[in-house]
């Protein structure tokens, strides 16, 4: 057959197993430039205390965040966490970020961590964020991030690439969320089983970095290995103000073989809520509007960041929230809590009847600061609404726009944000 291009997630992992070329579907060595753990770090330094090395590879890969319990919510959270400030103490590993910093996913990036043209693994199923800044970012288990530790190389399946292209322009009261959940509503939440998810066309070029993000954040609901979106003039000027200056970009060729290209125009679609208990249960609002809800979700590392708390202060703004709905605001960084702080955006958010938590995954996880009762609803910004999802098997949880989450806020049940805007 005619010799094709090489997609992007071929080249990279060509590039980090030292190989000159490489295909979808070959197994590679790769050493990653970045690896990545949260609180789940002290059930891997156990495991990588019984692979018996003393030493972790190298100190200065490894980013350690603490954020999906924070503040600890009980003494074996405390001890956990206890645990690895004590490894990265031992072990000399200067990229530790504690409870006060945010949700990794966010904290990452703004460290300047994920450079274009980067391997990044993390032991977090949404650690395919980092591709909106043209990483090859691959979530992995917990024990293959040991090994990492412990040899600095894994083996990695090369995927094969779907080029998802987005065309038109936003309607009004539609945002990247309600794109994205379109997509996957359409695609399946296996529809790009272990692929490597190209997010690309005239919407795409036309995204921030925040809704890149998203895009990236989502595919991982998809299925994906790996979500990307191209470095361009937004990427470059994001890095910039991160102090990221120093990177090689990598890009798909031309003539790349894609196992797959879909089109989407997104010129006509109305707002998008994912239905329990799939991602990719979704309905147009007109279908839900009038869901009894008794909580509402602001933030995560799906819809946490400025532009989104900006976005539901807009529409709260001079408003209260329903009575009966609790209205629970996690901005997903201290970088990004600050800067909604001097905006006056929690201050609006608060004077609606909102409950301003500190950065940090606490309910998205059902961990802690707003598990579910039982019967109850909830209507979240976040990625996932699998039964149990928010610490309650016998709830239900909806997904949606920050626009969607925030008046719905004010009636107190599902809601068209477009009557809003």
């Amino acid at each position: 057959g005619i010799l094709m291009g090489f997609t992007f997630a071929e080249k990279i992992l060509a590039q980090k197993s030292g190989r000159s070329g490489v295909r979808a579907g070959e197994i590679v060595i790769a050493e990653p430039d970045i690896i990545m753990s949260h609180d789940n770090s002290s059930a891997i330094a156990k495991t990588f205390a019984e692979i018996g090395v003393s030493e972790v590879w190298n100190p200065d890969k490894i980013v350690i965040i603490l954020d999906h319990v924070v503040p600890a919510a009980s003494e074996k959270h405390a001890q956990n966490h206890k645990t690895v400030r004590e490894f990265v103490i031992a072990q000399g590993i200067k990229n530790f970020y504690d409870i006060n910093h945010g949700i990794c996913h966010q904290v990452l990036p703004e460290k300047g961590h994920a450079v274009p043209g980067r391997l990044i693994l993390g032991s977090d199923s949404h650690t395919t964020t980092y591709g909106a800044f043209g990483c090859f970012a691959a979530g992995i288990g917990r024990t293959e991030t040991a090994a990492i530790w412990a040899t600095g190389k894994l083996w990695l399946l090369c995927p094969q690439t779907y080029k998802i292209l987005i065309k038109g322009k936003f309607p009004e009261g539609v945002f990247a969320k309600d794109v994205i959940l379109y997509i996957t509503g359409k695609s399946g939440a296996d529809g790009a089983d272990y692929r490597c998810v190209e997010f690309t066309g005239m919407a795409v070029a036309d995204m921030s970095i925040d809704d890149r993000m998203l895009l990236c954040n989502m595919a991982a609901e998809m299925g994906a290995k790996a979500g990307v979106c191209m470095v361009d003039d937004t990427t470059r000027a994001w890095l910039m103000g991160h102090g990221v200056t120093e990177y090689e970009a990598v890009y798909s060729d031309a003539d790349a073989d894609y196992e797959n290209v879909l089109e989407f125009d997104i010129s006509s679609i109305e707002p998008q809520v994912a239905c329990p208990h799939t991602v990719d249960n979704v309905k147009p609002v007109s279908e839900v509007e009038g869901v009894r809800i008794q909580q509402c979700l602001l933030g995560t590392c799906t819809n946490g960041r400025v532009s989104d708390l900006r976005l539901a202060a807009g529409i709260l703004k001079g408003k209260k929230i329903a009575q009966g709905v609790r209205l629970i605001v996690l901005p997903a960084s201290k970088e990004i809590y600050q800067e909604a702080m001097r905006e006056g955006i929690l201050e609006t958010l608060s004077e609606a009847g909102a409950v301003i938590c500190n950065p940090g995954c606490g309910p998205c996880l059902g961990a802690h600061q707003g598990v579910l009762a039982p019967g109850e609803v909830c209507l979240s910004t976040a990625n996932r609404n699998f039964k149990g999802r928010m610490g309650c098997p016998n709830s239900e949880i909806y997904l949606a726009s920050p626009a969607t989450v925030a008046a719905s806020a004010i009636e107190g049940a599902i809601a068209d944000p477009r009557k809003y805007m």
